[in-house]
Formats: structure tokens, C-alpha cells, sequence
């Protein structure tokens, strides 16, 4: 199924959902709720094939346990589990100076997630989506008119066919149009940071550890990959600069970015490559204060975005997936159909406290480490040796990291 005429439905399809965007989020969605029996319309503009073409994209994401067990319950941990990362520790630092904290959690309790290339992600989903009864996708096309109303929603696509369904849902991503269409409002402030993105070859495993490294201009993470088949060792780099010197980050060479990004590592890894295309994107915050309307639930990025200093945002929009269809599910079966108010009403109140939170504290902590200063940063240090010194706190924030805080849905639990 690589094209719309080959994934189209009749003209005046009706299923449960239209999702608006086919990302790791939106097909999440799908399939999750196809394990429900929840039927679906999925509609992107892109090429599939783009998007998982070999070099198109080298970015990685650190997957929570509580995101890696709605994976494995909708089907995908086969797939998944030989390609993953387990994230063993996590190593935070000032800057490398004396003080830092070590997360490791005692044997038994498993890592603190796993660490995934886009990429491999992508595939999975697209390949269970592909032969999923369920699933309706339309590729290479895109909504020109979605229409909400006490009935229903119909959703026009570029190419003329009509789409209906109970519920629409947006998965658009941060510039989500059918959010903004909606009139939602947004808390939104630009950082004036750009994170550097991409791939390290390195010379000393890196033992599962990521490594969180904090400088006054921003965050510089190591996260830890499985080796390449020539058994190379490999990390994802996500590199936080400000907007302006982003420019002259961009046009460096390779052998530049290498010895910047070189500097600010302190030798943990040995000497390093590039093992993956150089990306950039602006750092932005964002929240809506509101995630349903009429027949419209969004969710993921176009709901709320954050800085990736904690590698939440992907997880966020998974646990939205959960609750969303947790809150179906069970309304279904009492025979409401998926549009209703009240499921809506729900899904809203369950996520919101969370994401609220969860961005919250994300936020703080971006601005803690951003001070500059030696008086700010020998005050983090003594925070960070206090804390490195309190097991039951440890303990929190190594659950916040694995996303099993809170009321978790069910496809979430273990």
C-alpha cells in the first residue's frame, strides 16, 4: 500500500476515526485502536517511502517503559525488541564538573527505557499498518475541508474523495492546521535555541549510560544506540545551541562539528565520527489550553510541545494515544459512539493534568541549567550531590523517566 489509489475506500467511507497525520504518533493511534476493533481513516501527505528511505533521517528517541509496553501490547515488541537500545543509567553533569548524579536503578527493575531510530520505528508501524483490516490509509494526500458537526465529521481530501466519520483527530504535529482552524488557544514561547541532531561512531562502548551534560548556552545529551553490524559503537547527539550561533553551527564542516562536539564530551567515549546526516530544528514550547472540541480530540505534538531535554515529547503523545483509546474503548462498549461529549470531556481531564506537569517540570529545568555563572552553577552542584544522595528521590525521578508515574491507561501498563 505505497500510494492513495492503492489504500483508498469508496468515496463516503464511514469508520470510527479520521486521523489527520500518519507519524510515530498518529499511526500509533490507529493501531492501537484497531486492537480495540476501533476502525479508522489514516490520511498524510507524505510518501511513506520517504519517509523511511535509508539516510532520510538519522534522528533517534529515547522510548519510555511505559511507551516501550504500548508497543509490546499492540503487537509491535517482536518487531521492536532486537533493535532497540536498553538505557542502563543516566549520567547528569554540569558541565563535567565534580557533583554529578548517577540514575541506575537496582537489579531487577529493568533499564530506563530503550533508545530507537526514528527510522526503525516508522517501519514497524508501516508495516503493521499495511496489512491491518482496520486501517484505512491515505498517503500522498492531505485534508481541504474538515467539517464538524452534531452527526459526524467529513473530511474532503485533495484529490476530491469524502471521508466520514464519529471523531476527528488530530495528529499534525506542531504547526497542526486543524488545531489552529479550530481556534484553539496556545501558551507558546521560542527558547532561541536549536538542537543539533544526529549520529556518533565511537571509539569506547558506552556501556548503556546516557549522558545529559549541561552548559550555560544549553543541554548536550549522548544517548546510547546498538552497535552498527560492523559492530561499531554508536550514540545519538542531540546538541542545544543558541539561535544565534545556530548559523554558524550549520555551516561548519564535518570535521568542524566534530571537534566541537568533541570538546564538550571530555573524552567519555573516545574519539569520535559522524555516523548520521546533521539535522536542526528550533526549540519552541507550546501547550493548548484546551484538547477537544466538537468531535475533535488532538493529540501529540500539535497538543503540546517542549524542549527535548528530557526526551519526553514522544512519550507524552503515546500516553495520549493510551488514554484516548482507554476512554473509547470503554465508552463504546456502553455504546456511545467515539465522537460523544462525554468521552471527549474525559479523555481532556485525564491528560491534561499530566501533560501540564510533565511540561512543567521540563521547562524549569531548561531554565535551572540556562543560568549562567559560577555562583547558579555551584548551587546546581549542590543541589544535584543532595539529590544524588536520596535514594526515595532518585527513585521519583527515575519513574518519571520511565513514564510510570500517574494514572497510566492500561496498553501502558506492563
Amino acid at each position: 500500500m505505497s500510494d492513495s489509489e492503492t489504500t483508498a475506500k469508496p468515496a463516503g467511507d464511514t469508520r470510527d476515526l479520521i486521523i489527520l497525520g500518519g507519524g510515530l504518533v498518529g499511526m500509533t493511534l490507529a493501531l492501537a485502536a484497531a486492537k480495540a476493533g476501533i476502525t479508522s481513516h489514516v490520511i498524510d501527505r507524505a510518501d511513506p517511502a520517504d519517509l523511511v528511505a535509508e539516510g532520510a533521517d538519522g534522528r533517534a528517541s529515547a522510548i519510555s517503559t511505559a511507551s516501550w509496553n504500548l508497543f509490546a501490547n499492540i503487537g509491535l515488541g517482536e518487531r521492536l525488541a532486537p533493535l532497540g537500545c536498553a538505557i542502563d543509567s543516566i549520567a547528569v553533569t554540569d558541565g563535567m564538573k565534580p557533583g554529578q548524579i548517577d540514575f541506575t536503578p537496582k537489579a531487577g527493575d529493568g533499564s530506563l527505557g530503550k533508545m530507537f531510530f526514528n527510522r526503525d520505528l516508522r517501519l514497524a508501524l508501516f508495516e503493521a499498518a499495511k496489512d491491518e483490516p482496520h486501517i484505512a490509509w491515505h498517503v500522498k494526500t492531505e485534508a481541504v475541508r474538515r467539517d464538524r458537526g452534531p452527526h459526524g465529521v467529513e473530511v474532503e481530501l485533495s484529490d476530491g474523495r469524502l471521508l466520514r466519520a464519529s471523531l476527528l483527530v488530530a495528529a499534525e504535529g506542531r504547526q497542526s492546521p486543524t488545531r489552529d482552524e479550530a481556534g484553539f488557544s496556545m501558551a507558546k514561547w521560542d527558547y532561541k535555541h536549536r538542537a543539533m541532531v544526529t549520529a556518533l561512531f565511537h571509539e569506547k562502548p558506552h556501556n548503556g549510560t546516557a549522558w545529559e551534560i549541561f552548559y550555560p548556552a544549553g543541554p548536550f545529551a549522548l544517548l546510547p544506540l546498538l552497535d552498527d553490524a560492523q559492530g561499531r559503537h554508536r550514540s545519538a547527539l542531540v546538541w542545544t545551541v543558541a539561535e544565534k550561533d545556530a548559523a554558524g553551527a550549520i555551516a561548519m564542516t564535518d570535521a568542524m562539528f566534530i571537534n566541537e562536539v568533541a570538546a564538550r564530551m571530555h573524552g567519555v567515549l573516545g574519539g569520535i565520527e559522524l555516523a548520521a546526516p546533521r539535522m536542526s530544528y528550533p526549540l519552541k514550547f507550546h501547550h493548548a489550553a484546551k484538547v477537544i472540541d466538537q468531535r475533535l480530540a488532538v493529540i501529540g505534538d500539535a497538543a503540546h510541545g517542549m524542549h527535548p531535554i528530557a526526551g519526553q515529547g514522544l512519550n507524552l503523545g503515546l500516553r495520549d494515544v493510551g488514554a484516548l483509546v482507554e476512554v473509547l474503548t470503554d465508552g463504546m462498549r456502553l455504546g456511545l459512539e467515539p465522537g460523544d461529549a462525554q468521552l471527549l470531556a474525559r479523555y481532556e481531564k485525564w491528560r491534561s493534568l499530566d501533560s501540564f506537569m510533565v511540561m512543567s517540570v521540563t521547562d524549569s529545568l531548561t531554565r535551572l541549567f540556562g543560568i549562567p555563572g559560577k555562583l547558579p552553577s555551584a548551587a546546581r552542584r549542590l543541589g544535584m550531590g543532595a539529590v544524588q544522595r536520596m535514594p526515595t528521590l532518585k527513585r521519583f525521578f527515575m519513574d518519571e523517566a520511565r513514564g510510570m508515574s500517574g494514572k497510566l491507561p492500561e496498553l501502558l501498563q506492563g
